[in-house]
Order: C-alpha cells, then sequence, then structure tokens
C-alpha cells in the first residue's frame, strides 16, 4: 500500500507562483510514476503532468510552459511547481502515485490540496 500527503496549496495573484509537494510512504519501492491532476468546479478531473522512474515527463498543454513537475532525491517526493498562474488554474489539485501490487497497476489518490488564483 502507499500513502500521499499533499501540501502547499493556497490563495495567489494572477501571475503568482506556488509549490506543490506530495510524499509518498508505504510500499514507495513499487511506485512506477506519480502525477498531478486537478478538477474545477463543474469540471472533470483533469491530468496536469506526470513523471515516471524513468524521469519521463509529460504535461497538459494547459500548463506546458508554466508547470515544472520533479522529483525528490528520495523519488519519494513529488512537486509541481506552477508558474505564472492563471484564474483558470484555480481547482483542488490531486496527487496520484501508480505502483504495482499483486501484479496490477494501481493509483493512489492524495486528499487534494485547493488552489485558487485571483484576477
Amino acid at each position: 500500500q502507499v500513502q500521499l500527503v499533499e501540501s502547499g496549496g493556497g490563495l495567489v495573484q494572477a501571475g503568482g507562483s506556488l509549490r506543490l509537494s506530495c510524499a509518498a510512504s508505504g510500499s514507495i519501492s513499487s511506485i512506477n510514476a506519480m502525477g498531478w491532476y486537478r478538477q474545477a468546479p463543474g469540471n472533470q478531473r483533469e491530468l496536469v503532468a506526470l513523471t515516471t522512474t524513468r524521469d519521463v515527463t509529460s504535461y497538459a498543454d494547459s500548463v506546458k510552459g508554466r508547470f515544472t513537475i520533479s522529483r525528490g532525491n528520495a523519488k519519494n517526493t513529488v512537486y509541481l511547481e506552477m508558474n505564472s498562474l492563471k484564474p483558470e488554474d484555480t481547482a483542488v489539485y490531486y496527487c496520484t502515485a501508480d505502483y504495482i501490487a499483486v501484479a496490477f497497476t494501481r493509483r493512489k489518490w492524495g486528499q487534494g490540496t485547493q488552489v485558487t488564483v485571483s484576477s
């Protein structure tokens, strides 16, 4: 099992920056990818950024060039550096960890952290 704890959300003005952190515990050696999703009111949950243990990263088109996903040295922490924030980035951001358990890939979701960007 994997547990996730997120931190770093808050209120920021448009054009500002925030850094989200997510720390994994438990069976961290079974994790093969970590990422961030977000969900705004009335919208479906969407992928923001993803990084694998082979350091392959992917981003939603809407955040390319503004957001950066990275892993900590211990590889059990993932960060999302968010720059040039826009009001449309306002959402609950969820950390995810994809891990192997009983020969299946499973996804663990964090509890979510609110990011609010004011205009």
